[in-house]
């Protein structure tokens, strides 16, 4: 064969798989069958991705989308309607590409599948009743189907009967390396029965990949596309994979964005309405909580926040500290918006990787480095890009919003060196939080970024214990940024008094908490 046949064979060979593509219909399955039925008509104006490109359905539901080997094919939701579920209790929305399968993986990877022919069903939508009601979990996190028990007892059961909310996230670390937990994790989130979405955290890794394409295969293979869009009449959603697998380096992973998640942001945030709210949900803080510390590539955040300046509604969800705060990006994070923008870095679902004391029900305390107890967050969403936090303790009544700690005694007429101290779990600088003492006057308290004493308390307690209070201990208190405190005054009449604090929740005003302290004569 001369020169120039090989190379008209090259190109030719180049051009069919430059050709290779995607077709299908996303029809309206009305009696939900799973099958198209000869009166169920295709839905036009349906977004799909492959992950970089997006294609819109026409009149009768039809699209055509490139399709390289490696991708997820993955239908938008579109506002008005939802997806079937699965067997796994997940919506169904997504294809694998995967013609040749891979090598396999320690957790199994994907197996062989192709999308070259993938149709997708959707069926109406229920009403919207004004408000979208989100459930939010960070860090699930469970070593073994003993913690399993805890997240389906401890955060789960609670919300079995709750009617108010319509989607729920995951922010990554869905378990806690061992990726065989995926199944028992899914059967118990879809006790809920909404649909629930789930962002890849960096111990959702195959951490036996050679490189960061293949790092999420198990969580894709379990969850769908790493990166995707959702759609719902009050909020646009943008969950990202935004961990950066660095197999052979320390750390081993670092936050950031990979350049076809780039190309699908350029290519469908013009697709969105500006007058409600966009949220972009990942598992790595985007800012670096020690600024002389890169922790997510700056380069990366910069382009990001250039994509989403124009947008005047964004709300930032991210996990992964295992703490609780609210981060507001300016120019030093290169943010140049007309208003700073709003980071929620949401807590532990596991809170202190399920260690502490365990209760009467066998739950261990699982309280965070900073002292906020383990729970889960909800997002509330109205017209017009409008939105509500808030943070919900496990298993304990919805006004447990503050945890104060103060001593007991002190001497009456001591120095008053001795602090009442306010966690509210949900505040940030700038907040109001004020104290008073008995009927006397309401005075601020000093927001000061310390150790919380009750997390100091529990880590002394397991250092002088002789035997083990827990499996694991708390972990070893660190810096709150939401914490506030008050010299105790010790010039009262001796006795018991009481102490009130309240704090005004920019979303749910007054919160309030109380405790009490004695005065007592002594001689020296």
């Amino acid at each position: 064969m001369g020169r120039i046949s090989l190379f008209l064979l090259l190109v030719l060979c180049l051009a069919g798989a430059r050709a290779e593509e995607a077709r299908g219909v996303v029809w309206l399955d009305r009696n939900g069958n799973g099958q198209r039925d000869a009166d169920e008509p295709g839905v036009a104006g349906v977004k799909l991705s492959n992950g970089r490109e997006i294609a819109v359905t026409d009149a009768d539901g039809n699209y055509r989308l490139p399709l390289r080997a490696g991708v997820t094919l993955f239908v938008i939701k579109p506002a008005q309607y939802a997806f079937p579920t699965g067997d796994d209790g997940l919506p169904a929305f997504w294809r694998h590409h995967f013609p040749d399968g891979l090598p396999p993986l320690r957790y199994g990877g994907i197996a062989a599948e192709t999308a070259n022919r993938a149709d997708f069903a959707l069926r109406p939508e229920t009403a919207d009743d004004g408000t979208l009601e989100v459930l939010v979990f960070g860090d699930p996190q469970p070593k073994s189907l003993t913690e399993v028990g805890y997240y389906a007892h401890d955060i789960v059961a609670p919300l079995q009967h709750d009617p108010r909310a319509r989607l729920g996230l995951t922010l990554g670390d869905v378990v806690d390396d061992d990726l065989s937990l995926y199944p028992a994790m899914n059967a118990v989130t879809a006790r809920l029965g909404i649909p629930w979405l789930h962002a890849a955290g960096n111990h959702d890794i195959d951490f036996d990949a050679g490189r960061d394409e293949d790092s999420l295969l198990t969580f894709r293979s379990h969850f769908g596309p790493d990166s995707f869009a959702w759609e719902e009449a009050r909020a646009s959603f943008i969950v990202l994979d935004n961990v950066v697998y660095r197999p052979g380096q320390r750390p081993a992973y670092i936050g950031g964005l990979r350049e076809d998640q780039f190309v699908f942001l350029e290519s469908y945030l013009p697709t969105l309405p500006k007058d409600r709210l966009l949220v972009v949900a990942a598992h790595i803080p985007f800012f670096d909580p020690d600024p002389a510390r890169e922790t997510f590539r700056r380069a990366d955040r910069e382009r990001l926040f250039a994509l989403l300046r124009d947008f005047p509604h964004v709300l930032l969800l991210s996990a992964h500290s295992h703490k609780q705060r609210h981060h507001f990006h300016g120019p030093a994070d290169g943010w140049h918006g007309a208003t700073p923008l709003h980071e929620y870095n949401v807590g532990a679902a596991c809170g202190g990787f399920w260690g502490g004391v365990k209760d009467a029900e066998g739950i261990p305390a699982a309280m965070m480095a900073d002292g906020t107890p383990n729970g889960y967050a909800r997002l509330s969403v109205r017209a017009g890009g409008e939105y509500a936090l808030r943070w919900f303790v496990a298993r304990a009544p919805e006004d447990y919003t503050i945890a104060l700690h103060a001593p007991k005694v002190l001497r009456r007429g001591a120095w008053p060196g001795v602090h009442v101290w306010a966690n509210v779990f949900m505040g940030s600088d700038g907040d109001r939080v004020e104290v008073r003492i008995g009927d006397g006057e309401w005075r601020p308290m000093q927001r000061v970024e310390r150790a919380d004493p009750r997390i100091l308390a529990e880590n002394l307690a397991d250092d002088a214990a002789e035997a083990l209070r827990g499996y694991d201990r708390v972990p070893e208190a660190e810096v709150s940024t939401h914490l506030w405190r008050l010299a105790l005054p010790t010039d009262l009449p001796a006795g018991e008094h009481r102490i009130q604090v309240r704090a005004f929740d920019r979303w749910r005003g007054e919160l309030r908490a109380e405790t009490v302290y004695r005065l007592v004569e002594a001689e020296p």
